[in-house]
């Protein structure tokens, strides 16, 4: 019998969909931000880089709910994200003022860091068309009632926008549980996002009013403390008992007040430099808990997205295979392919993660 039962495919337009900001990522490769005189341009946003991974490397119906402004790079956006397949009928355009004084699309900077020198990313994103959505913005009966979804997936990068994002999420996620379409969330605790209205007791505030209506939580244990509140000690020195010393008893905490979660995971990283960690993941489903192959000294090219491609990994294991232990397994494999190419986004295939969850290496394919 299946743990979560997601509605038929026949039945939807969308098997995966996604609210965020997506947002213009800017790289400058192996140089620095500060330094540079050239950047590569990418797509990419927590929430939509879910809906993208499931797209391109997993073959399901992906669409996206955001906002941009009508504008060179706004079309630009649009453009990249077609090219990863994902659908734009849902994206709310705004008008342009000329001169981005009212609204304007976002910007991310992203240097991927080498050896002792982390990865650095510094965000322009204020003002932003989507941190401008407001409830009553999209029709949700109509995206959930009419076309159908599966599978919907947001987080608290969007909720923590605006006043009014977390407000978007809380009004979307009531509508699709209405709908009985399986509702995920990465709480993806960003203190630099909260800052600016409330600090950490709004990102409470609303991260406990968002989790009543979630069936699979996605985060580590910062995420869990910083957004639900949750206070947890008396954990092994170990790292990877560490985490999942505390991913348990998270759990135990998260189920006693939030009964309505079905799963759970995260990733377990243990950052040695930027470009070697060690790697793996947990999950918790139906009560039990599941680990993946842990892998140490994991060579990275671009850390970036990888906890969003173990998402879209994981959330293909839960909704296509039914199998906690195989959601779990290819949730980490998966991440740790999308660690290996440049930019937020997977450039995996569904045969490599395969290869890699089967045990395979990194023998030549020929």
């Amino acid at each position: 019998m299946s743990i979560l039962k997601s509605k038929p495919a026949d039945k939807c337009r969308y098997d995966i969909l996604s609210l965020g900001e997506i947002m213009l990522r800017l790289d400058p490769g192996e140089g620095r931000i500060r330094s540079a005189r050239q950047f590569r341009a990418w797509e990419g946003g927590g929430e939509y880089n879910v809906a993208r991974g499931l797209r391109r490397c997993f073959g399901q119906r992906a669409a996206v709910v955001t906002a941009f402004t009508r504008n060179e790079v706004g079309l630009l956006m649009e453009d990249l994200i077609l090219q990863g397949g994902v659908d734009t009928a849902l994206i709310k355009w705004v008008d342009y003022d000329g001169i981005g004084r009212t609204v304007r699309n976002g910007l991310n900077f992203t240097e991927r860091g080498f050896g002792i020198r982390g990865a650095v990313g510094c965000s322009d994103r204020g003002h932003t068309a989507a941190s401008q959505l407001k409830p009553g913005d999209i029709d949700w009966d109509y995206v959930f009632g009419t076309l159908g979804v599966r599978w919907f997936h947001t987080g608290g990068i969007f909720a923590a926008l605006s006043e009014t994002t977390g407000e978007v999420v809380i009004e979307a996620a009531r509508t699709a549980k209405n709908y009985g379409t399986i509702i995920s969330y990465d709480l993806n605790y960003r203190p630099s996002l909260w800052k600016g209205f409330g600090g950490l007791d709004k990102c409470r505030d609303i991260n406990r009013k968002i989790a009543p209506y979630i069936d699979v939580m996605i985060g580590n244990e910062e995420d869990f403390t910083a957004c639900l509140g949750f206070e947890i000690e008396g954990v092994d020195e170990n790292l990877q008992n560490l985490n999942v010393g505390l991913f348990q008893k998270m759990m135990a905490l998260a189920v006693a007040e939030f009964p309505n979660f079905q799963a759970a995971a995260t990733t377990m990283r243990g950052v040695k430099t930027a470009t070697v960690n060690d790697w793996g993941a947990i999950c918790w489903v139906g009560g039990k808990f599941y680990t993946s192959i842990h892998r140490p000294n994991l060579e990275i090219l671009d850390r970036v997205g990888g906890g969003d491609s173990f998402a879209s990994g994981f959330i293909y294991g839960l909704m296509l295979l039914d199998d906690p232990q195989l959601a779990v397994e290819y949730g980490a494999a998966h991440g740790a392919l999308a660690m290996t190419t440049p930019g937020d986004t997977t450039m995996a295939s569904l045969p490599e993660v395969e290869k890699i969850v089967g045990g395979g290496g990194a023998r030549v394919d020929r």
